[in-house]
């Protein structure tokens, strides 16, 4: 069966954004990559300070209300209807509830072919990109780091601490049927 998903997980800066933008390049048919980030970046700005929406605190602890978890679940299962209609999807995550993030991936993605892709930094390498960026609330890449890998199942694990983004892409190129 071909693959049709390809989900990679990691915390804030480990590098799955450039991977993306290294698998699009490398893949012979085109890919969809669509990401938490889109998103957080749909929602209201309103979502962004309510208990019930997503919230980032100052030291950078990220945390989810039940209406970001309603929007979030429509969001997912809307990304599963793109894949199951022909498109092919590459997903940029942050599982920040570990092995019951990916459940809910694997729920809404149950029967299509997904490559799951496990994307390490070490914290102080993210922490020191998320910095560089200026984009991201400080302390979310060493937050994020090990966490959103807890209970987490991969078929490839890559580290962006010691290898280019395009290195990391072509080891997952080589998995996609």
């Amino acid at each position: 069966m071909t693959t049709q998903v390809i989900v990679l997980n990691g915390g804030s800066s480990s590098g799955k954004s450039g991977i993306v933008r290294c698998l699009q390049a490398v893949l012979p048919d085109p890919w969809l990559a669509l990401g938490t980030d889109t998103l957080v970046e749909a929602m209201p700005a309103s979502m962004q300070a309510s208990d019930g929406g997503i919230e980032f605190a100052p030291d950078g602890e990220v945390t989810v209300g039940p209406e970001f978890r309603t929007l979030e679940a429509a969001w997912i299962e809307g990304v599963a209807a793109m894949a199951r209609a022909g498109a092919r999807v590459i997903v940029d995550e942050v599982f920040l509830g570990g092995a019951g993030s990916q459940q809910r991936w694997q729920q809404a993605l149950d029967g299509l072919r997904v490559l799951w892709v496990g994307v390490r930094c070490d914290g102080a390498v993210a922490a020191g990109r998320e910095v560089a960026r200026g984009d991201r609330t400080i302390g979310m890449a060493a937050s994020q780091a090990d966490v959103v890998h807890q209970g987490v199942a991969y078929d490839l694990e890559v580290d962006t601490a010691q290898a280019e983004s395009m290195e990391c892409a072509r080891a997952v190129a080589v998995l996609v049927e």
